[in-house]
């Protein structure tokens, strides 16, 4: 079966191939197209027809498609969407508006509150009232209900999502809402809190439910393209999206819930990342995805990603388990600028088109890629195998007007640049390395994207990494990322103030585990999912404490009850904080089971010994460093270097889709399975 992998970025669509069940990882290939605009699918449907032609797939013949987008996370950002309103409990307005009453800037004497993605006058209160135990204190205004949504209809709603209070504990009233609108406004979308995620806090569950209904109708059109486009060409194909947990979901899910997709792509490459780790025995290890608008770094530890609850997209929270990652607005594509004599990089970008100024495509802004290129770190020969050519004459255009601004040349200005990027991205990884509790010098710095392989190890030397590894497909990783992927979900029942002994929270597990099998069947073809794996999670504090933090209990419940579960609480605690307090009261909030459907993929064999003689160099070319040029670097051929090859730095290793920089000091080495190894020396 062919399986396909495809990744939209600001820049270039990605594309991981997957061709024969027995092909290892070693075999996967890749190809890289420009993103496609305003229809972002149009590069999709164009690479799997010519991807299908070239393996010599008939349209009898079954296919397999895992696509990551950002489709509904830019119009999040963008807030680009037609307008859509909220009905709420009586008495809870304002719950927008207010929010969690705090500024992210609290020392910022210009700082804003967030603008809702709904105001007030598309807020409509109507009359009920569930109690926090979940039962029943006023039941729910019917003709109130049919005014507010008349109302909403009328100011231009083209979508409403209904939160009610208590909802997590009884989705009773929602659930008679939403058959009420139905009837009445047949055709309306209309969702509720308890079908998006049912977890407490108001606030949070109301704007997942809006955030919803927000972007379905722009991706139910997208997904319903490119499945359509398939269905046509390619009757037996499947279609599967990722999703922001690591996971994967049936496009048919994805339309319904398209809240899951909403940072997929990010989530992609640490599952890549976490499948390549375990082929090459690599933990912990620090991921770094530079892409052409951004750059996200996460981080994998003891095999397993950053799952967290507390993630953004936008101005907005998302309360459900998402991979971890910190994001960066620094890309190839970054746009450097002046802010008052002040040298900035990004956080605008120049996308794919028209592109950094050196691409001869319209761009007139000087950009990181243009920079990379004055430096002597891409090839003027270009991109995409030399089907993307790289004008330097274009780049030194660009960085004039600023460089003469500063008195400087292009060059400096442009060595300049590449410094105020990597340190805008040391500014926040060194925290987030802070609050994960790790030391750089422990870390693997897994590096992937298409700017990656330039940027990634000079920021390594900066943050004081030692070890480095760049994939053998690195401008496609989060692409291979949706190939290795399972199917995930996560199934959460809020018990806050609920008295479980150990059987009711053995009981509660067991349904939320048939809950998460019950999805399987939904989403898997007969053997598909080759096993199934589900893990007992628990959201837990002391119980004078303000916040939560997660612990995986399945084996203490597996092995003993409640005193074992707060072992395990005790020992997460002291982990994270270096303290626990074992003589405190413990209170858990939320009860969660991750359901994961194992799938094939491909295996971690090495790739064969061939002859080792080690090949000239492709070039050699001058590079900056350090405000110096260093003369006659060597350039290698990536798809030319036998097993075992080795090379100290400064060096240059490209292939047709990426440029990896070898800085002094370091050294690399083709690994086993062709990866690039850079180790400090």
């Amino acid at each position: 079966m062919l399986r396909i992998g495809v990744d939209i970025g600001g820049t270039f669509t990605d594309f991981a191939i997957w061709r024969n069940e027995g092909d290892g990882y070693v075999l996967i290939g890749s190809r890289k197209a420009p993103t496609s605009r305003p229809d972002l699918s149009e590069a999709v449907t164009r690479g799997i027809a010519e991807i299908a032609a070239e393996a010599g797939v008939g349209a009898d013949d079954p296919i397999l498609v895992v696509h990551g987008t950002t489709v509904s996370t830019n119009a999040v950002i963008e807030r680009s969407q037609p307008p859509v309103a909220l009905i709420t409990t009586e008495g809870f307005r304002d719950i927008l508006g207010i929010a969690r009453l705090r500024l992210d800037k609290p020392v910022d004497l210009f700082n804003r509150r967030v603008v809702p993605l709904v105001p007030r006058e598309r807020v409509f209160p109507v009359r009920e009232r569930m109690l926090a135990d979940g039962s029943v204190d006023q039941p729910l205004d019917e003709a109130a209900l049919l005014a507010a949504t008349r109302t909403a209809l009328e100011r231009g709603a083209t979508a409403i999502a209904v939160c009610f209070l208590h909802a997590h504990r009884n989705s009773a009233h929602e659930r008679e809402a939403l058959a009420l609108i139905r009837a009445q406004f047949p055709g309306l979308e209309v969702m509720a809190s308890h079908e998006v995620w049912p977890q407490q806090s108001e606030y949070e569950r109301a704007v997942l439910t809006l955030l919803n209904v927000y972007v379905k109708p722009l991706m139910a059109d997208y997904i319903g393209r490119i499945d359509g486009f398939l269905r046509e060409r390619f009757p037996r194909a499947r279609l599967y999206i990722t999703k922001s947990n690591g996971g994967v979901m049936s496009a048919e899910e994805a339309r319904r819930l398209p809240i899951h997709t909403l940072l997929s792509g990010p989530a992609a490459g640490v599952t890549a990342a976490q499948t390549l780790g375990g082929y090459l025995g690599l933990d912990p290890i620090l991921t770094l995805d530079m892409g052409g608008t951004s750059t996200d770094v996460s981080l994998i530890d003891q095999g397993r990603p950053l799952i967290t609850g507390q993630a953004e997209v936008g101005d907005f929270p998302l309360l459900m388990p998402v991979t971890g990652a910190e994001a960066m607005g620094a890309g190839g594509g970054s746009i450097v600028w002046l802010d008052g004599g002040i040298l900035k990089v990004g956080p605008r970008s120049a996308g794919s088109k028209p592109g950094p100024a050196c691409y001869g495509m319209g761009g007139e802004a000087p950009t990181l890629t243009d920079a990379y290129l004055l430096a002597g770190y891409l090839s003027p020969a270009g991109l995409l195998g030399g089907r993307l050519r790289l004008r330097r004459d274009l780049a030194e255009a660009a960085f004039a007007p600023l460089a003469q601004a500063l008195g400087m040349d292009a060059v400096t200005l442009a060595e300049s640049a590449i410094e105020v990027a990597t340190s805008n991205m040391l500014a926040k990884i060194t925290p987030f390395l802070a609050r994960m509790g790790v030391n750089a010098s422990d870390l693997t710095l897994m590096i992937f994207g298409g700017a990656g392989g330039v940027h990634g190890p000079i920021l390594a030397d900066e943050v004081g990494i030692r070890r480095m590894v760049v994939p053998r497909v690195p401008s496609v990783f989060c692409a291979f990322g949706g190939l290795v992927s399972d199917l995930v979900h996560d199934a959460v029942r809020t018990v806050q103030g609920v008295a479980l002994d150990a059987a009711g929270q053995q009981a509660a597990y067991a349904a939320l585990e048939e809950e998460g099998r019950a999805w399987l069947d939904r989403q898997a073809h007969p053997g598909q999912v080759l096993a199934v794996e589900q893990a007992r999670l628990a959201e837990m504090r002391y119980a004078a404490q303000s916040f939560t933090i997660q612990v995986d209990v399945t084996a203490a419940l597996r092995h003993g009850g409640e005193a074992e579960v707060a072992e395990a609480f005790h020992r997460e605690h002291e982990r994270l904080f270096g303290h626990a307090n074992r003589e405190a009261p413990v209170a858990t909030d939320t009860l969660r089971v991750r359901t994961v459907g194992r799938q094939a993929k491909p295996s971690g064999a090495p790739m064969p010994q061939a002859d080792s003689t080690a090949p000239e160099p492709l070039e050699r070319r001058r590079l900056r460093f350090a405000r110096n040029w260093v003369k006659a670097v060597p350039v290698y051929d990536w798809g030319s270097l036998p097993r075992g090859w080795s090379a100290a730095g400064p060096a240059v290793v490209q292939q047709d889709l990426a440029t990896i920089l070898v800085p002094p000091g370091y050294t690399a080495q083709l690994g086993l399975r062709g990866d690039l190894e850079l180790a400090r020396s």
